[in-house]
């Protein structure tokens, strides 16, 4: 069978046309989407999108702040073990620590590897464990650390 070459010519265009479709593509440099900047540096503290520092959203008292920090009483104090721990809910007020190492709620402390030591509530959680503004707050650390620390059940 023959093919003219009326058929042929238009033939030929189509096939290679089509090749387009399975060519690399590159970005045109002036419609490329920008690079993603870097997040900019959380200082003093900032969270969320309002911008309220650390310091606005704890709302605890001098009297909050002088029991989570009152001396421990090692006498029936056990370790639970070490955890590490992320910024639990700004909204949730009070020393507090929610992780799966609580069997159930109690009172108890954390202390990180540096020796800081708070008194908190223990909740019962499933997984990762979550830290208190507040003892964050008091043990020094950075809102987005992510530090080990030791839990005792009182």
């Amino acid at each position: 069978m023959m093919i003219s070459r009326a058929l042929c010519a238009p033939l030929i265009a189509l096939t290679l046309s089509g090749c387009a479709l399975f060519a690399p593509q590159t970005p045109d440099p002036v419609v490329a989407a920008p690079a993603a900047a870097a997040p900019p540096p959380n200082p003093g503290g900032v969270l969320g999108e309002n911008g309220q520092s650390a310091a606005a959203l704890d709302q605890s008292t001098a009297a909050d702040i002088a029991a989570a920090t009152a001396a421990p009483e090692p006498a029936g104090e056990r370790a639970l073990g070490k955890v590490v721990v992320a910024l639990g809910s700004p909204a949730e007020q009070g020393f507090w620590i929610k992780t799966s190492l609580a069997a159930a709620p109690g009172k108890g402390r954390v202390v990180t590897e540096g020796g800081q030591s708070v008194n908190v509530d223990l909740i019962p959680g499933t997984g990762g464990a979550l830290l208190s503004l507040a003892a964050f707050r008091q043990l020094g650390l950075g809102l987005t650390d992510l530090p080990e620390v030791t839990v005792y059940a009182n």
